[in-house]
């Protein structure tokens, strides 16, 4: 990042779990957990027929701009790249949501897909 590390606090994690929410919904993506950190976000998505810096810019770029409008404008929030990986079986997926929302340290805003299976 060029700025400083860029912090949420419990209103703008709020704004930034319903944007991703919202953008999911359009897109038509597979939400299956999400996990709003004060420094970062974790979450799992099903599969997407689009790659996955796209998505991840669409996830940010979203985010960004709900932030701004509820909150004016705001320095940088995101870094440049994000780390995205691709899992491959249902133990996979859950082995992964089970990080996201658990294995974070204390929770803060979370989302969990309960009836994902089948995909």
């Amino acid at each position: 990042m060029v700025e400083g590390v860029a912090t949420l606090d419990s209103p703008a994690r709020k704004v930034v779990l319903e944007a991703i929410q919202e953008v999911c919904r359009h897109e038509g993506w597979a939400l299956y957990a999400l996990h709003v950190r004060q420094t970062h976000v974790h979450l799992v998505l099903g599969p997407a027929s689009e790659q996955p810096e796209y998505v991840l810019g669409k996830l940010k770029s979203y985010a960004s701009r709900k932030l701004n409008q509820r909150f004016g404008h705001r320095s940088k929030q995101w870094a440049r790249h994000g780390s995205t990986r691709w899992l491959w079986s249902p133990p996979e997926v859950d082995a992964a949501i089970d990080y996201v929302l658990r294995r974070q340290g204390r929770p803060m805003e979370l989302y969990e897909k309960i009836d994902r299976w089948p995909v």
